[in-house]
């Protein structure tokens, strides 16, 4: 199992400003201290081997959008976020190459950051394409239909080529699709919102879990969401803020923090955390502090096996 991380933001797409370049190149060149180097190669070796994580690189801008890949079979994808774009192109080249062109999307729910990026999913428009959307609510269809009406996108959802079906699915139960099996659960958010397990054939868990509320004051109410992240290989967890700002300015915003999210994996003996639906509002460098904080706190906290902390972003691949 491959688990692909095409957009990793919360709340709305954001762009990399000029300054923030202007401020990444000033901490490279700061940190080269004068050194010279012999073509772009071996700069970009030292950017890769010498710089922070947050001076090289970014965590990306693209909101929701995740791939479970077990090998074989359909498209397995996690929200329609602005990163679903990238995605389209991708799985259609990949279709070139023989992939079964039919694409199966599981919904946490219908806000606009985790569907935007439908309209812009070329297979949709490409006959032949096999698109099924799954999802715990049952007005899915009306939320995808309504961001194509005329006064707010020139393309009307009728337009599209593909074979769109929709399913909505009822917490509890289990449904294969191929080679994985599939299980949801509620969480707290508005509207609701709904988390997903994954299953391969070998037995590989990842679950998909964000847009959701854990209240660290109210953790002993959480056994349902620690059984359902019982054991998994990888577990894609909303850490959007941190914890001050999740227990004042933000609280009941339906989201949770980074230290909520350790507590619950160690719990529930996950192996590893990705944080995942990054506030808009936060640097690359602010994100990458974060990370350290949690890693750190995992260290503290941990009993009897280690939790992997890994941070979300836009190009992550992860092997289970």
């Amino acid at each position: 199992m491959q688990v692909r991380f095409w957009g990793t933001r919360g709340s709305l797409p954001v762009a990399a400003k000029a300054a923030t370049v202007r401020d990444k190149v000033a901490t490279a060149l700061v940190a080269a201290d004068g050194r010279r180097f012999a073509d772009e190669a071996e700069a970009r070796v030292y950017l890769e081997t010498e710089l922070d994580f947050a001076a090289a690189h970014t965590y990306g801008g693209a909101t929701s959008c995740v791939e479970i890949d077990v090998g074989e079979g359909a498209f397995i994808v996690c929200d329609m976020g602005s990163g679903l774009r990238e995605f389209g192109l991708d799985s259609l080249g990949r279709c070139a190459g023989g992939h079964t062109r039919e694409w199966h999307f599981f919904l946490s729910h219908l806000h606009w950051d985790h569907i935007m990026g439908f309209p812009f999913f070329v297979p949709a428009f490409v006959p032949g394409s096999k698109i099924v959307i799954h999802a715990g609510h049952a007005d899915a269809e009306t939320a995808l239909r309504r961001q194509q009406e005329e006064i707010s996108f020139p393309v009307p959802f009728d337009w599209l080529k593909a074979d769109i079906e929709f399913r909505t699915l009822v917490p509890g139960q289990d449904y294969a699709i191929g080679a994985v099996t599939v299980s949801l659960i509620e969480q707290h958010h508005s509207h609701l919102s709904y988390g997903y397990r994954f299953r391969d054939a070998a037995a590989k868990v990842a679950v998909y879990s964000t847009d959701s509320e854990h209240k660290i004051d109210r953790m002993e109410g959480e056994a349902d969401v620690v059984a359902f992240f019982g054991g998994a290989d990888l577990v894609v967890c909303d850490t959007m803020y941190s914890l001050a700002d999740s227990v004042s300015m933000k609280e009941d915003w339906g989201h949770s923090s980074n230290i909520v999210a350790v507590d619950l994996c160690h719990e529930a003996a996950a192996k590893r955390l990705a944080l995942f639906h990054h506030e808009p509002t936060y640097s690359d460098a602010d994100i990458e502090r974060m990370h350290r904080e949690s890693i750190r706190y995992e260290e503290l906290t941990r009993g009897a096996a280690p939790l992997e902390v890994l941070c979300a972003y836009d190009g992550l691949v992860v092997e289970i």
